[in-house]
């Protein structure tokens, strides 16, 4: 299956789903509205990717359940993060927050969370206590990846490695899970769905580092949010900390240009220095790194190179991205 295809079973089922109006509109509403937002949909199609290549088509109709869990979880922590970020936009239109507010952000994000546990509960029961626990050490990853990212603005010491690791929480461990759940659905054994796992979260990082670099580099049009974010608010990108840690007049210079005003002037100044120290080369073979790393774990899986094609395809598309 591939991706477009596991993407389009994602939004019909999301379609489908029946959420409360009435006295409760003011809860489920903003639910909706997120949901609608689109996106990749990488998550749930993931989980419908693994649960087919392992289990065929009766595979895919059984992890439908836990790919809305996915979905729903993985909006959930978009909603607050918004809030943490006080971001006004998302996917190209106001978030929750701005169009609501704080308070409702907040409420419709913790909605979606038990929402999220619901409908990995629907998992069959030979396989919940598993999935669950999948699912539940996922989320801690994730709260705790968001925590590292927070306390990374106020920290000046943050090296590559600490990066590596709050990406592989945040973004590789939700992705991780995703493949790992649809592999056990579809009748994967516990190694191989671990292989799928790690597949997932090499995924993450690689699609995380690209991301980093669309920060600078990318279409505002098609990227969902205002190009130069990363460099304006001083997040601890990977193109940022490998670049001060490069040792060179260049990395003085992006010291100094970090500490000018948020604006346009700022982005051109610092995307200048990242241009001077070929950074998206640099991105590029850190992203084919973890591309490789990702291939060699699906290939230590149990399936065949026929069913691992969708797979590459899929780190094809994410890691050559332009949105």
């Amino acid at each position: 299956m591939k991706l477009s295809d596991a993407s389009v079973l994602v939004e019909g089922a999301i379609k489908e789903m029946e959420l409360p109006g009435g006295d409760l509109a003011g809860l489920y509403e903003p639910i909706s509205y997120g949901l609608s937002a689109g996106g990749k949909r990488l998550r749930p199609s993931l989980v419908l990717m693994a649960a087919e290549a392992f289990g065929g088509e009766a595979a895919v109709k059984a992890a439908i359940p836990a790919a809305l869990g996915m979905e729903m979880f993985h909006n959930f922590t978009l909603l607050h993060d918004d809030v943490m970020d006080n971001s006004p936009m998302r996917r190209n239109r106001p978030s929750v927050m701005a169009k609501w507010d704080v308070n409702t952000a907040i409420l419709s994000g913790d909605t979606m969370l038990t929402l999220a546990t619901r409908q990995m509960m629907q998992v069959p029961d030979s396989l919940l206590r598993t999935v669950l626990d999948i699912f539940n050490t996922m989320a801690v990853r994730v709260y705790e990846g968001q925590q590292l990212d927070m306390e990374f603005e106020n920290r000046d010491n943050v090296t590559s490695e600490d990066y590596l690791r709050m990406i592989g929480d945040k973004t590789g461990a939700l992705l991780g899970a995703s493949a790992q759940i649809g592999a056990l659905i579809g009748g994967a054994d516990l190694k191989d769905a671990a292989r799928m796992e790690q597949f997932g979260m090499l995924l993450g990082q690689a699609f995380q580092i690209q991301d980093d670099w669309l920060d600078v580099y990318g279409d505002s049009n098609t990227f969902g949010k205002p190009i130069g974010g990363d460099i304006n608010n001083n997040k601890k990108s990977y193109l940022l900390l490998t670049a001060l840690a490069s040792g060179t007049p260049e990395a003085e210079a992006l010291k100094s240009a970090m500490e000018m005003p948020a604006g346009d002037s700022k982005v051109r100044v610092v995307t200048n220095i990242y241009d001077k120290l070929d950074m998206s080369d640099r991105v590029r073979k850190e992203v084919a790194h973890y591309s490789s790393e990702a291939l060699k774990a699906i290939k230590k899986s149990g399936l065949s190179e026929e069913a691992r094609e969708p797979f590459k395809a899929m780190i094809d598309k994410l890691t050559g991205r332009k949105r």
